[in-house]
């Protein structure tokens, strides 16, 4: 029961850096579109890049499954909602084990 406690706020700590990793990422998507960055610049290439691979494995399955709605890319939104899922069905494991 000791460790449990820990691993649970662990696992809800990442996901919600990852939360903000995906924001972060749409964001800066959204300003290298409207050249307000410069993908040229090695600073923002570099931080685009690790950005990309960190967020584009879990969001590849989401834009397969998803039709095709033109220019615009809910994929984000979809996982993070997801995310907000698992976070709550965890808190809810964690409430379980806790109680029971």
């Amino acid at each position: 029961m000791i460790v449990v406690d820990p691993l649970f706020r662990i696992v809800g700590i990442a996901l919600d850096l990852y939360v903000w990793v995906i924001i972060i990422s749409a964001v800066l998507s959204w300003l290298i579109t409207f050249n307000i960055l410069n993908t040229s610049n090695q600073v923002v290439y570099t931080i685009v890049d690790f950005l990309y691979r960190i967020t584009e494995p879990a969001l590849r399955p989401i834009r397969r499954i998803m039709p095709n709605l033109g220019g615009i890319d809910i994929s984000p939104i979809i996982l993070i909602l997801g995310l907000i899922f698992l976070q709550m069905v965890l808190s809810n494991v964690h409430r379980a084990l806790l109680t029971g």
